[in-house]
């Protein structure tokens, strides 16, 4: 994925948690989730990160955390992993 493309589908999640009023968190990385919603919190609050860290070309990075979005947002229900390979994807090789 490009760094453009990865813009892209920060700007989408960014999008779904606000149109869902998902809040954003920094949820304590010792403690285990004590509400599933607060992994959601928790995503939104990564996304300004991830910016940062595209726009400092810190790539590896990166992709980890829109791993973890992408896991949190799968086993919440949210996106099917078609979803997910449909949003990693150019438009041209999507399977819509």
């Amino acid at each position: 994925m490009t760094p453009e493309k990865v813009m892209e589908v920060i700007e989408t999640y960014r999008q779904l948690f606000i149109e869902r009023g998902i809040g954003k968190t920094d949820y304590p990385h010792d403690d285990l989730l004590d509400r599933t919603e607060v992994g959601l919190d928790h995503c939104h609050g990564m996304l300004d990160k991830m910016v940062e860290f595209v726009r400092e070309g810190r790539m590896e990075k990166v992709f980890r955390w829109l791993g973890f979005v992408q896991g949190v947002l799968w086993s919440n229900r949210v996106y099917t992993l078609t979803d997910f390979r449909n949003h990693n994807r150019p438009p041209e090789e999507r399977s819509d």
